[in-house]
């Protein structure tokens, strides 16, 4: 078996929590649309709504809203 000899091996850096999409789940109700403080809508369907990737204020809403709750990868 050859050995990579004089090259750095790498390794799979973690993705940070921040930087992956949350789903969460509407308690309340499966359809409804949520206004977010900086003006943009988000949609609940099937009583899921989603907070993409970097979206610090849509995940930052989401997170403090009562109906609303994070599910487990």
């Amino acid at each position: 078996m050859a050995k990579d000899e004089g090259k750095p091996v790498q390794t799979p850096l973690p993705v940070p929590q921040e930087a992956r999409a949350q789903v969460y789940r509407d308690t309340r109700f499966t359809s409804r649309v949520l206004i977010l403080p900086d003006g943009r809508s988000l949609a609940v369907a099937r009583a899921r709504v989603i907070a993409e990737a970097g979206d610090t204020v849509a995940q930052g809403y989401l997170s403090k809203h009562p109906d609303l709750k994070l599910q487990p990868e």
